[in-house]
């Protein structure tokens, strides 16, 4: 079969790129289409993913889809979509049992609708064993809740730290941000005198939004359920946490509730802010377009609330198959063939430590080291907790996930839209129509 190049919802500068010593316009020196998984004939894949946050990253990612369909002589066509658009466009996918053959999607997505995906245990088991072992939260969002079947596979991971400039911290009082709640809310509090303000969304921004609301959460001792599924998000350590983040808002640069996943990237290039939460998209940026933004900035880890233990919550991205696709194996193949080393560490190279991986293999490879101030994302996929936290990360915690349950609730105290007692109590209403 003559391959096919084609990109959906935006055009690609491949010419001229260079990544870990690979032209763009070069094959990596590999047999073609070795793949354990072999294609059907005539297969041809459609590839929902979601639109990027580095251009060297999605460059890298089409070089390696340009590879396959040379190697393999499969078409992949790749669609694009903002962050917030590709759970839904899935859903309906799966509703109507038509559409993209593959979604790379994020957290717990493959879990709103397990019964429409292909079993991929067997991917997954190859992969352990020529790369592995999966770390445990890949484990966790790979399998179908309750048993050890594979209904996706993480393919990456990106650590959502807290970026901030040095200066700035500096000028407060800190040497670097604290490894508390406690102080920082002290350095929050002289972000903001000095008029150097910290940001972290609190609109329904899926990613960084998501990640830093439970991460106060848990921070504090509180869980929407336990071990069982049981709602428990109305307790006194939830209030603790949502009086922590609706004092912390107060410290906030203004309009932070309507900010989406983009909104916090421009205001740290602009001065807006001198700390947000972020993963490593900004930095790059600066390191192009605004060198001494760069050279002023770092990355730090999430501080220890009074639970006493690091809750970090990265984002998962997930790749699934629907049931309904006509060539699963050339999918499993596409996933196979990305995770071949040739292809994954030019990507995890272009990606700048934007993607961390979940297979051990490739923790070793020299972007988290190059730059000491990248090192601190190459243990998002093994630190980070998963989407339910004690509970399942089933299609309930999916669920609750994508209604921004959490994420709403420190929104409405923190902006006054409702009371702290109130705002709980619509999350535990909400949560218990799920977990019924």
């Amino acid at each position: 079969m003559k391959s096919k190049f084609r990109l959906l919802g935006g055009g690609v500068a491949l010419a001229g790129l260079l990544v870990a010593g690979t032209l763009a316009g070069s094959s990596p020196a590999l047999a073609a289409c070795e793949l354990q998984f072999k294609p059907e004939d005539g297969a041809e894949l459609t590839l929902l993913r979601w639109k990027r946050f580095i251009q060297a990253e999605e460059d890298a990612f089409m070089k390696i889809v340009e590879n396959f369909q040379k190697d393999c002589g499969i078409t992949v066509n790749v669609q694009n979509e903002s962050l917030d658009d590709v759970q839904p466009k899935a859903s309906v996918a799966a509703n109507v049992n038509q559409g993209p053959d593959m979604v790379w999607g994020l957290y717990s997505l493959p879990h709103l609708f397990p019964d429409k995906l292909v079993d991929v245990t067997d991917l997954a088991d190859y992969l352990a064993g020529k790369y592995g072992p999966w770390v445990p939260s890949a484990v966790k969002y790979g399998t179908k809740a309750g048993t050890s079947e594979w209904i996706d596979i993480p393919i990456a991971y990106n650590g959502n730290y807290i970026n901030y400039r040095i200066s700035a911290v500096e000028k407060a009082g800190f040497k670097e941000p604290p490894k508390t709640t406690a102080e920082f809310m002290e350095l929050a509090k002289a972000l903001k005198e000095q008029g150097t303000p910290l940001g972290m969304a609190l609109g329904h921004a899926t990613g960084d939004g998501n990640a830093w609301v439970h991460w106060a959460l848990w921070s504090f001792g509180g869980s929407l359920v336990n071990e069982n599924d049981e709602v428990i998000i109305n307790s006194p350590e939830t209030k603790a946490a949502v009086e922590y983040v609706k004092e912390l808002y107060g410290y906030m640069a203004p309009g932070v509730a309507a900010w989406n996943d983009s909104n916090n990237n421009k205001a740290f290039m602009s001065g807006e802010v001198s700390m947000t939460n972020n993963g490593p998209s900004i930095y790059p940026a600066a390191k192009k377009d605004a060198p001494d933004i760069a050279a002023d900035m770092n990355h730090a880890k999430w501080p220890v609330g009074p639970v006493g233990k690091p809750t970090e919550f990265h984002i998962a991205y997930p790749m699934m198959i629907f049931k309904y696709s006509k060539y699963p194996n050339a999918a499993k193949g596409f996933i196979e063939y990305l995770f071949q080393p040739a292809q994954y560490d030019m990507w995890l190279q272009a990606a700048v430590a934007y993607l961390t991986p979940p297979l051990e293999k490739y923790e070793a490879n020299s972007v988290f080291t190059d730059d000491p101030k990248l090192t601190v994302f190459r243990d998002a996929a093994r630190d980070t907790l998963t989407a339910g936290y004690e509970g399942s990360v089933g299609e309930k915690a999916a669920s609750a996930l994508a209604e921004f349950i959490v994420l709403d609730m420190f929104a409405n105290a923190a902006t006054g839209n409702m009371s702290v007692d109130d705002a709980i109590a619509q999350a535990e209403r909400q949560a218990k129509r799920i977990y019924r």
